[in-house]
């Protein structure tokens, strides 16, 4: 029997807000959102790491329903990623528990993927640090790990400007549409979170 998605995920309290940075929208995705997401999805870069290939738009379909019932039982999840002076949905960045790796959960991951047309503008950073922001103050999570592949720079990167220390390598279990993948592991606890950003609980 598959485990539930409350067993997977650390204890929390509070849920994610909807959040509103200096250049982008953060909010909770919604069934609606459908046709938004699958102009993002299918490009290819957005899903290199790890399929080598765009999605297509039953596997988004697929995608945004698992995430829109992990809003709905941990009060928390990935955010679809909206540049406000254009309404555009441009990627998502957020909290999720990362299931494809079972051998470190119950754990919660900080994540993010974005169309090419805005790489490069820092949006991947903006909305990770609201993410993390919001997972310790409002969910009150000890800590939370991000898992690029070793080979994505641009994400690994993106951790270690937010302060994440490298922790190890993993290999993830093969899924039905891939086969075994490396994540290189980052974490960062609440407390250090907090000395990096000059504020306490």
């Amino acid at each position: 029997m598959e485990p539930k998605l409350t067993d997977l995920s650390p204890p929390t309290h509070g849920v994610l807000p909807e959040v509103t940075t200096a250049r982008l929208h953060l909010r909770r995705p919604l069934p609606e959102d459908l046709d938004a997401l699958a102009a993002v999805f299918e490009q290819e870069p957005v899903w290199h790491w790890p399929y080598g290939r765009g999605r297509t738009r039953e596997e988004t379909a697929a995608f945004l329903d698992r995430n829109v019932r992990h809003w709905d039982t941990l009060g928390y999840g990935l955010w679809l990623v909206v540049e406000p002076a254009t309404a555009r949905v441009v990627g998502y960045a957020g909290l999720s528990v990362p299931a494809f790796l079972p051998e470190i959960l119950p754990a919660v991951e900080v994540g993010w993927r974005l169309e090419p047309a805005v790489w490069g503008r820092g949006y991947a950073t903006e909305a990770a640090t609201a993410a993390l922001d919001a997972g310790f103050s409002t969910l009150g999570l000890a800590e939370i790990c991000s898992l690029p592949e070793p080979t994505n720079l641009a994400s690994v990167r993106v951790c270690e400007r937010l302060g994440m220390r490298r922790d190890r390598i993993y290999v993830t279990p093969p899924a039905p549409d891939r086969g075994p993948v490396e994540a290189l592991q980052f974490l960062i606890t609440a407390a250090e979170w907090q000395a990096a950003r000059g504020t306490t609980t």
